[in-house]
């Protein structure tokens, strides 16, 4: 999603401006620095110190009497693990033990808690570490280096003779020592220091280190882990809404008599976005809407189906389109080029579908603002949205973030729906309660906000001699970033960079490069997907590659390997995951082995798949091989989880997912036609890291956009059958 955003990372962030204190858990005390809002700067500009240029320990550290020390983290975790990998960043600065190690998620405050990348508070674009390493690492060295002044000025000993390790302030020549959390709250009171030394890579102890265990993994066992949908608060009251069935459809006429007469059921209410049906619980909301009687207007809505939706994207590839990129003359090179290859390439629209279906919990508050529960994603955006329905300031909106079950993109919208629903309800219904918003799946699944539909028409030619020479691709699909506070810098020249990432911008060596974008409007609802574009383009790219290589008579690895000279990073997982999964030993018929290699989000990824294939077309996914170069690793086994669950999503969103229009309608509903991949169809995943003191990179989005095509490369090795639309199943594949 965000590669384009980061290489535009702020260059002029500016020093705090003022601090202040807060009081902490068990009388220690709390420095909070107001930061201001982050500007985009050129890519030339990109900084070397992501955020702040000075230390804020006690915007992120709390240490209590107790000596626990909890780390205020900023972004979301959502079950990727960056509760424990921020947590781990200011542990190592600091010198702690991690059993005295907790996490929290911080308030919404952009002042202090602005994401870097994106000028606001939120999670996106897999850029939490790399946003937070910094930051986190000053503000643990800044806090270690307070505590030390603070013992060394009660002992009266030079601060240089001091030394800490797992949680313990020690003047070995006196024999005394001190824990935090006996000296936090004096040294809260000194100056923070502007100038603090950084550990080198090799004194780590706790980074790279696989044997801590997850901050998570005990309240995610026993149940007391506190996500939205357990939000219980005086009096609340359940909401559910009924939104039209069509795309743009609008509400023309209600009959709420019925609804109101399922027991339970409070209240119904018309509004801009649907009916709601406020009850006691979440059955007498949901047995209320069934009751309603909704008549819609769809003089606005999407009336086609998903193959009339495709036709008219087929007519459109064959127009020239907004230009991405354009190098040397990719029609002059495909008219001379000894062999062409062209294909077309199909990807649905895809539902997120978290576990955790999207709900939040809206209580409005005496000065007209409100105080929100969330598995809040983007809570710059939700603060503000909050505030503008009801027309207060977006200080007045409190938002407290909580665990979430999963989102793949799906809870970080540029126009915070479902929480701008939650609060519209809530100041509906006059204030008399809490109100407790809860999508269903049904809801999630027929009207939420999907993976574009995209067209892609690929010809590529090569010369006599094999070598790759041109390349020109036009991509259809619809923009997300049109009409949001994105468009501005996410779209220029009409071209959306979240449709043309992987594409535009391939490391392969092509001498001429076109690269061309239609982005139809549509009311049906889009939204980034986890890896965003990277999902599509890499798909095309490398079964292409693979189709390419055949064609030249070379093998896939080496093609590959051959045009990235001046991608050494790429080269590095290619070479890694071919050699782990004993690339060109034989294997015997009805089996076949792909590989696909990719960077996204700053981070380089190969898979290699191993499968066999039937008589029927039944494919079975036997083995696959990952290998990623994410910078320096903070947390091994989260990086393994990461890469592992992306393959997992990549593999079974391509084998049978799909959403699919009819007449404007949605196909899908639930689980039961809409299948993401289950445990007990989890292939063998190996997954090998590269060892890096490199910065570190985004590991949630890119373990996704290698793994499909690398399973396609893998059938058509075993069948000579090539996987153009998918789902597979499109293909006769099952």
């Amino acid at each position: 999603m965000l590669n384009q955003l980061i290489k535009q990372a702020a260059a002029d962030v500016a020093s705090p401006s003022r601090r202040g204190f807060l009081k902490g858990a068990g009388g220690a005390l709390v420095l909070g620095a107001m930061l201001p809002r982050t500007g985009f700067a050129s890519e030339a500009a990109a900084p070397k110190v992501v955020g702040p240029a000075d230390p804020r320990p006690q915007a992120f550290i709390r240490i209590a009497a107790d000596d626990t020390v909890t780390v205020l983290v900023k972004h979301l975790d959502k079950g990727q693990g960056i509760m424990t990998g921020l947590t781990t960043i200011v542990a190592e600065e600091l010198d702690a033990d991690w059993a005295q190690m907790r996490g929290a998620f911080a308030p919404a405050d952009g002042a202090l808690y602005a994401n870097h990348f994106f000028g606001i508070q939120g999670t996106g674009g897999s850029t939490a570490v790399a946003n937070s390493w910094d930051e986190l690492r000053m503000a643990g060295a800044a806090a270690r280096a307070m505590l030390i002044a603070t013992a060394a000025a009660r002992w009266s000993v030079p601060a240089s003779a001091i030394t800490v390790e797992k949680g313990v302030v020690r003047h070995a020549a006196s024999n005394r020592s001190a824990r935090f959390g006996e000296l936090a709250e004096d040294a809260a009171k000194l100056p923070v220091p502007q100038n603090v030394a950084l550990k080198d890579a090799k004194d780590y102890t706790l980074i790279g280190n696989p044997s801590l265990h997850r901050l998570d993994h005990v309240s995610k066992t026993d149940g007391t882990a506190i996500f939205a949908m357990d939000i219980r608060r005086p009096g609340q009251v359940t909401a559910v809404m009924a939104r039209s069935p069509r795309f743009g459809g609008t509400v023309k006429s209600v009959d709420a008599a019925a609804a109101k007469r399922v027991p339970g059921v409070l209240e119904v209410l018309t509004l801009p976005m649907g009916v709601a049906v406020v009850a006691r619980n979440t059955w007498a909301a949901m047995k209320g809407r069934e009751a309603l009687t909704v008549e819609w207007d769809d003089a606005k809505a999407e009336m086609r189906g998903t193959e009339e939706m495709l036709a008219d994207y087929r007519k459109l590839a064959d127009q020239p389109g907004n230009v991405a990129t354009d190098t040397g003359d990719a029609a002059k090179a495909l008219a001379g080029a000894a062999k062409v290859v062209e294909a077309e390439f199909v990807f649905p629209y895809l539902a997120h579908a978290p576990m955790e279906p999207l709900n939040a919990t809206v209580e409005l508050t005496p000065d007209g603002g409100c105080t929100i529960w969330a598995g809040s994603q983007f809570q710059g955006v939700e603060q503000k949205v909050a505030a503008g329905i009801l027309g207060c300031k977006p200080e007045q909106v409190v938002i407290n973030t909580v665990w979430a079950g999963g989102s793949f993109g799906r809870r970080a919208t540029p126009d915070a729906d479902y929480i701008a629903e939650a609060v519209t309800i809530a100041k509906a219904y006059g204030g008399k309660a809490p109100v407790h918003l809860v999508w269903t799946r049904e809801d999630d699944i027929r009207g939420g906000r999907y993976r574009p539909l995209f067209l892609h028409k690929v010809k590529a030619g090569l010369d006599a001699s094999g070598t790759l020479v041109a390349w020109r691709q036009s991509i259809v699909g619809q923009s997300f970033m049109i009409g949001t506070l994105f468009e501005g810098f996410m779209v220029k020249n009409g071209v959306d960079a979240t449709a043309v990432e992987g594409a535009s911008d391939m490391a392969y060596a092509v001498p001429n490069l076109h690269v061309d974008l239609h982005s139809p409007p549509s009311p049906v609802t889009t939204l980034w997907w986890r890896s965003v574009g990277h999902t599509h383009t890499a798909y095309a790219k490398e079964v292409m590659i693979d189709e390419l290589a055949a064609a030249a008579g070379k093998d896939p690895v080496a093609f590959r390997l051959e045009m990235l000279k001046g991608h050494p990073r790429l080269q590095g997982v290619l070479k890694l995951a071919a050699e782990k999964a004993g690339w060109g030993q034989p294997l015997p018929k009805g089996k076949g082995r792909g590989i696909a290699v990719h960077e996204s989000f700053s981070s380089f990824v190969a898979h290699v798949a191993e499968v066999s294939v039937d008589e029927q077309g039944r494919v079975t996914i036997d083995r696959v091989v990952c290998a990623v170069d994410c910078g320096q690793v903070v947390n091994p086994n989260i990086v393994e989880a990461q890469v592992s669950g992306g393959t997992g999503w990549a593999i079974g969103h391509a084998l049978r997912d799909e959403i699919t229009l009819t007449g404007g309608l949605v196909d899908q509903s639930n689980f039961d036609g809409y299948q993401p991949l289950r445990n007990s169809e989890m292939p063998p995943i190996e997954v090998h890291i590269l060892p890096s003191t490199a910065r570190p990179t985004g590991v949630g989005e890119p373990g996704v956009p290698t793994a499909a095509p690398a399973v396609a490369n893998a059938v058509f090795a075993a069948t000579g059958k090539r996987l153009h639309h998918l789902p597979f199943t499109r293909s006769g594949m099952v």
